[in-house]
């Protein structure tokens, strides 16, 4: 088996149980955009360390394990102008979704969660659609 299948596999699983500890800890599901969302628009000021812990966590864990991998191909593009609308977008989508791919995707499918299973195969397919669109048609990425 390829190295980059037993590393998916692997992140999977960490996302899996980050989401099953989250749950069975506080009782919420593990969506990032909302715990994100709690802290700007100040509904989620009451566990507002717990969030912000969770986000250092996102953001450090990545950086610790960079003497580890030499170098990792993203295959990101480097137009800024596509990488700032992709944020914008995903920011929009998310709000719209009333959630992301940690909430609805790993969360909800989890829980067969009606909701999570319809949202996460509408982003997969607009996901989809836009790659066709932005890379084949109009050459962007």
């Amino acid at each position: 088996m390829e190295q980059d299948w037993i590393m998916g596999l692997l992140g999977g699983l960490l996302i899996g149980l980050a989401g099953a500890v989250f749950l069975l800890g506080n009782g919420r599901v593990m969506g990032a955009s909302g715990i994100i969302g709690g802290l700007v628009d100040g509904s989620g000021m009451s566990n507002k360390w717990e969030r912000i812990s969770f986000l250092v966590g996102l953001m450090v864990v990545p950086l610790a394990l960079l003497p580890v991998y030499e170098k990792v191909d993203t295959h990101l593009t480097s137009n800024l102008w596509v990488i700032v609308a992709a944020g914008v977008l995903v920011g929009v989508g998310t709000r719209l979704a009333n959630g992301c791919t940690s909430g609805h995707g790993v969360c909800g499918i989890s829980r067969l969660s009606l909701r999570g299973i319809v949202a996460t195969v509408m982003y997969i397919l607009a996901g989809g659609l836009t790659v066709v669109f932005f890379r084949h048609l109009l050459g962007v990425i």
